[in-house]
């Protein structure tokens, strides 16, 4: 004989159904990372695990482009390898090869905790002002191209033209990938050059008064030998029209 369902048995099921989808739906969104405090105990540890993940990805990814290479020399065509010849031209000044020389590596970092704890206590500046901010690296990068830089890494990553450094949170974003300070910047060009473009810069003095007086890390050296590894990713920028000049535009 059918008999109803009861109140309590539907209440139970209706907890076990949410517990499923909730279970579910954590292991969706872990992405394989145990979301347990257990495992995952603070900010770094997630940066760490992310970045090894990136890295990965990229290696895979020049993998990939250096085989699309080698078939594409594979290719007996007259138009194909005059391509090939001007893909190859275009490739240093894109950022696609590695270059070695003097240069100069300047490092930026957060001011000490106990530094910050005093300032905020004592109302004299903000938390903000004594932490490392994309602006204050796009400036010394800026500086280093203006010294004609032939190379720009940060944090030993080749910046392109369509490179963007984006802060998140307390970190800074490179490529997709996240890193925390100190910061390291560095350029292959003239030091004499570079280095007169970072002092005549008015953001970065600006940037080492605050330095100096909460102590922020400014750390400027001159090498005379220093590598820029090729850009190993895949550019955001497909193609490029110049515009017509008399547009105005």
């Amino acid at each position: 004989m059918f008999r109803r369902p009861s109140a309590r048995g539907m209440t139970a099921f209706v907890v076990f159904a949410a517990a499923g989808f909730l279970f579910a739906t954590s292991a969706l969104s872990s992405h394989g990372v145990d979301l347990r405090a257990s495992s995952v105990t603070d900010l770094d540890t997630l940066l760490r695990h992310d970045r090894a993940r990136v890295d990965a990805m990229q290696a895979t990814v020049a993998d990939l482009n250096a085989e699309v290479s080698r078939l594409g020399r594979q290719v007996d065509d007259r138009q194909v390898r005059r391509l090939q010849k001007r893909v190859t031209a275009l490739k240093a000044p894109a950022g696609f090869t590695a270059v070695t020389g003097p240069g100069v590596r300047v490092t930026l970092d957060d001011a000490p905790k106990s530094e910050i704890d005093q300032a905020v206590e004592s109302g004299t500046v903000t938390a903000d002002t004594l932490v490392v901010h994309q602006q204050d690296i796009q400036a010394v990068v800026n500086a280093l191209w203006a010294g004609g830089a032939e190379a720009v890494t940060v944090q030993g990553q080749r910046v392109i033209s369509t490179t963007g450094i984006k802060c998140v949170g307390n970190t800074v974003v490179l490529h997709g990938v996240p890193y925390s300070p100190p910061y390291r910047i560095a350029a292959v060009g003239n030091p004499v050059t570079l280095v007169k473009e970072l002092d005549d810069s008015e953001y970065i003095a600006a940037y080492r008064t605050i330095a100096d007086r909460y102590h922020l890390g400014w750390d400027l050296h001159t090498l005379v030998n220093l590598t820029a590894p090729a850009y190993e990713g895949t550019p955001d920028l497909r193609y490029a029209r110049l515009g017509d000049s008399d547009s105005g535009s």
